[in-house]
């Protein structure tokens, strides 16, 4: 489990028991959480609890979450994470362009959700990372280092880089071509196959010959899992 204290992530659902699921779960998870049934409460609650993230329901009554996303953008450097039980592209770039920064389609999975919360935190308030727990890993990013179940992994920096974007994003399918935009940045001029001989020095590293730890999806990329 990745462990990061003092995030605030402020749920709005005007649903009670998705309310109350996303709250519980994501407490258990270590963050300190707020709810709002609608959009004025949110609104509210966003000049006293100050949220990293907010989870931000579409439809709802009254003021809807576009509405709300775009006021909250105004007043805030926040990360918003859409959610609609509708799978239309209109709403998606409707609230992408009011400045929602990812989006979910209903019913998810809690663990895409957390995914995707960790990466927004990553992303956009990458100073609140010290030491991170994700599974048997141990990431302290002050000393550039990696631990694998409490060995000290001996890592180059380019492989210490990729190793933490996999880990901070596991369970998401990363492809070679943002791999190497995050890694490696947006201008490499090299072969996307120098993912894959990273790829292969990290797995021997980890002693990962099953391909356990570093999923390979053909065609689509590559998943760290942990448990």
């Amino acid at each position: 489990m990745q462990q990061l204290k003092g995030i605030k992530i402020l749920i709005v659902d005007d649903e009670p028991n998705i309310l109350q699921f996303l709250e519980l779960g994501l407490q258990n998870e270590g963050f300190e959480i707020g709810t709002a049934l609608d959009g004025m409460t949110a609104i509210t609650l966003m000049k006293k609890f100050q949220p990293h993230v907010v989870i931000l329901d579409v439809m709802m009554p009254g003021m809807d979450g576009f509405e709300v996303c775009r006021m909250i953008k105004k007043m805030d450097n926040v990360s918003i994470i859409m959610l609609t039980a509708r799978d239309e592209v209109d709403d998606r770039v409707k609230g992408l362009n009011l400045g929602a920064d990812d989006y979910m389609v209903k019913p998810f999975s809690f663990e895409e959700l957390l995914a995707r919360i960790y990466a927004r935190i990553r992303n956009q308030f990458p100073n609140l990372f010290g030491e991170v727990v994700i599974g048997p890993f141990q990431i302290d990013d002050r000393r550039k280092e990696i631990r694998l179940e409490n060995r000290i992994l001996e890592l180059s920096p380019t492989e210490y880089e990729l190793l933490k974007y996999l880990v901070l994003n596991h369970g998401l399918v990363l492809s070679k071509t943002m791999i190497l935009d995050k890694v490696w940045g947006y201008d490499f001029a090299g072969e996307e196959n120098i993912v894959e001989v990273y790829i292969r020095l990290l797995r021997e590293k980890l002693h990962d010959k099953e391909h356990r730890l570093i999923r390979t999806l053909r065609g689509a990329g590559y998943r760290v899992d942990v448990s």
